[in-house]
């Protein structure tokens, strides 16, 4: 699971940053997922090593403009030469009317099936290998969050043991694989999580923009490997967080720290704390770090491999 950061500026964009999308690559399964859309996310992506070939499924947090008006230009994009196979795309209320209208007014055909599912709180998707959920946020208007988590797998096959106890290659492997007890052709019962690892963790990451501190990203966010969150603002600038219903940098930690994440990567910023400024942005990272140290802060194409937990325990020993 890779994360790319296509735009984390707020509101506008500016010379070094775009307004929001972030990819979710799945390398595994050769697909990309794509959540918000603003103004020129194509070009990012075009800029990125992403492939818009890959590209199924879009998750839209709500309909305001810097999350939403890149999304005609990328779908029009992939019918005339990016070659997509169908894109299912999730969002509020609104959004399906939104592309029909653009579509129509704009004289767009797609060439390729566009499902748009019309969202609410639970579990808005699922496969064989991961669950997206969304939750309610706190914005100015109908805002969700997303959350994506990576089911749990049975730890790695020990082939060589299984050798040692002579048990037949072929269906009976991938029995044991799963972790299931099998009854050999000689009488013999073997249990497969004798022949198994230790369970790996399925990966989680949370995804709440636009929005104050609310126990719906919280919710989202507990025990992620990593919660994206907005921080738009700076601490000081806090009544005018509340007033339009954006997060600060505090209150993006403290939804970390109170969710059990295990790292924050906030995005999001207001252009007013720019190089230069009496605020600037490394100015906010040290108050988020402040009360939780695990913070980091993204900038336009920064990648972000989510790490399996076994890998980041033997990190911590030093293996």
């Amino acid at each position: 699971m890779q994360i790319t950061f296509l735009g984390t500026s707020s509101g506008v964009p500016t010379r070094s940053r775009n307004v929001s999308s972030v990819a979710l690559r799945l390398p595994q399964r050769a697909e990309l997922w794509l959540f918000d859309c603003g103004e020129g996310t194509q070009h990012q992506i075009m800029r990125s090593e992403l492939k818009i070939s890959q590209l199924s499924r879009i998750f839209i947090t709500h309909m305001h403009g810097d999350h939403i008006f890149g999304l005609m230009g990328l779908l029009a994009t992939c019918g005339l030469a990016g070659n997509v196979q169908r894109i299912d795309i999730y969002g509020p209320p609104g959004l399906n009317d939104y592309i029909q209208t653009a579509s129509r007014y704009s004289y767009t055909h797609f060439s390729y099936p566009i499902k748009v599912h019309a969202i609410r709180p639970g579990v808005i998707y699922e496969d064989e290998d991961f669950t997206v959920s969304c939750g309610n946020l706190h914005h100015r208007i109908t805002a969700f969050g997303y959350r994506v988590a990576e089911k749990d797998r049975a730890g790695r096959f020990d082939i060589d043991k299984a050798k040692e106890l002579q048990i037949p290659p072929g269906r009976v492997y991938g029995q044991l694989k799963r972790g299931e007890t099998v009854t050999l052709t000689d009488g013999r019962v073997i249990d497969g999580t004798q022949l198994c690892g230790p369970t790996e963790i399925g990966r989680k990451i949370a995804y709440c923009t636009d929005t104050i501190y609310c126990d719906g990203a919280v919710e989202l966010a507990k025990d992620a490997d990593v919660l994206i969150h907005e921080a738009t603002f700076a601490h000081q600038d806090a009544d005018m967080a509340f007033q339009r219903l954006h997060s600060t940098t505090t209150m993006a930690a403290q939804t970390a720290l109170t969710a059990g994440a295990h790292r924050l990567i906030m995005s999001h910023f207001s252009p007013r704390y720019a190089p230069g400024n009496t605020l600037e942005l490394k100015d906010l990272l040290k108050e988020a770090r402040a009360i939780f140290p695990r913070t980091d802060m993204a900038f336009d194409f920064m990648i972000y491999d989510v790490p399996r937990r076994r890998e980041v325990e033997l990190s911590k020993v030093g293996v």
